[in-house]
């Protein structure tokens, strides 16, 4: 009887923890919902933002809650070296959507493989969250520009 009061407490305060947590973690959604808007010549407000949702296009759109970074006037998206559904469905079709508070842009996604590049998107990602990433490595890392379509 305790196990079973322990596990459903336990699994209670998980829950909440999640849900507190949903902007800092990358949770799938579906389409945006956001108001279309064109791309704007500067990124830089956009880039303040914590966090952003990324919309792919795989079998049906797939958002996901991401962290970005300014490069060369460019906002960057970071899988680290995980194969994300997101990282497989811009393999498949660049054409991306970006949410920022309630405006939606349209954008292209590439992979960037340039080691010179990837070190100064080191060196703004720990500029704004702390630290550099994990996984340096160009070659084994899902790094993407956005560009506006």
């Amino acid at each position: 009887m305790f196990k079973s009061i322990f596990k459903a407490a336990l699994g209670g305060y998980l829950l909440l923890g999640l849900l507190a947590c949903g902007d800092q973690l990358p949770l799938s959604g579906g389409v945006l919902t956001g108001e279309p808007a064109a791309a704007p010549t500067n990124w830089v407000g956009v880039a303040a933002d914590d966090v952003i949702q990324l919309e792919t296009q795989g079998e049906a759109p797939y958002s996901v809650n991401l962290w970005t970074v300014l490069v060369d006037d460019d906002l960057h998206v970071f899988a680290g070296d995980n194969y994300a559904n997101w990282v497989e469905h811009i393999e498949g079709n660049a054409f991306v959507r970006l949410q920022s508070e309630n405006l939606v842009y349209a954008l292209t996604a590439a992979r960037v493989t340039d080691p010179d590049h990837f070190e100064q998107f080191a060196q703004a990602w720990e500029a704004k969250y702390g630290n550099r990433p994990r996984n340096e490595s160009v070659q084994e890392t899902y790094l993407f520009r956005l560009t506006k379509r």
